[in-house]
Order: structure tokens, then C-alpha cells, then sequence
């Protein structure tokens, strides 16, 4: 359900899905890939409806400290509906649990605004990636820091 999710928004707004989540296989185990200690996947839920996911994930190469937002996607009809924002705050105040002190994430211009809601909430923008997604197809890279909890 959550793979559906992911691969139709690219489809949406038809982005080049080369070197993205979308051709990742790990989009087709969220649940094995976030089954660890040190990440969570939370799914938001519509009416008994499967709405959209973001996570927290330790990504490989991130400097110490770092961890990844990642699988941020909505269905159509829960945009615009604070499904979002609840989505990354929690992520982000999971990852403050977990300790981490800096939350970095990938996105594409495609997704702009995704990109005003990561602003907003403190994300900046780099000019290069951190860590080793294999997401190669990305060219938006931020990072948020942290305060301690």
C-alpha cells in the first residue's frame, strides 16, 4: 500500500523516477527496513485509510549524529489537510528521542511543495549530498539541527 503511495506520486508529477525512491527495492519492505532500534516509520490514517508515511532512518555514511527523513509521501486526498506536518513533526520529535541531533533529507524541485514545508520548519538547503542513499536521481539535499531534548 505504502509502495503505491510513493510510486504514483512520481507519477503524479511525472518525475524521472532513475535513482530515486521510486526504483529502490527497499520501498517494497518498509517494514524490514525500518524494523530496527534506531529508525521508525509512521503511517498517518484517513478514515480507516491508508493516507502516507515519513520516517526517521539512520542512513548509511551520515556523519555521526544524523539521521535521515525519509519516505515522505502522501495519497492526493490528504494533502492540504495537516496530514503532512503532523507526519514530520512526529518524525522529528522521534528523532529527537532517538538522540539524534541533526535530521537531513533528499527531495526533487518536482516536489516544491514539500520543499516550502521542510523550509518552515527549519529545514536549509546544502549544496551537496550527505551519506550514501543511492538515491543519485535527488538534487535537493537539507538538513535540520536539533535542539537537545
Amino acid at each position: 500500500m505504502l509502495a503505491n503511495i510513493i510510486r504514483r506520486t512520481f507519477e503524479e508529477f511525472k518525475v524521472n523516477t532513475a535513482g530515486t525512491v521510486y526504483e529502490d527495492p527497499t520501498t517494497d519492505d518498509l517494514y524490514t527496513l525500518f524494523d530496527r532500534d534506531d529508525a521508525v516509520c509512521w503511517v498517518a490514517e484517513i478514515n480507516g485509510t491508508v493516507a502516507g508515511c515519513a520516517g526517521i532512518y539512520p542512513t548509511e555514511g551520515l556523519p555521526a549524529g544524523y539521521c535521515e527523513f525519509a519516505k515522505f509521501y502522501l495519497a492526493p486526498p490528504a494533502r492540504g489537510k495537516g496530514a503532512g506536518g503532523q507526519l514530520m513533526n512526529t518524525c522529528i520529535q522521534s528523532a529527537k528521542a532517538l538522540g539524534y541531533m541533526h535530521i537531513y533529507l533528499e527531495s526533487l524541485p518536482a516536489f516544491s511543495k514539500a520543499i516550502g514545508l521542510y523550509t518552515r520548519a527549519g529545514f536549509r538547503q546544502l549544496q551537496a549530498p550527505l551519506g550514501n542513499s543511492g538515491h543519485f536521481g535527488c538534487n535537493i539535499w537539507m538538513v535540520k539541527d536539533l535542539e537537545p531534548v
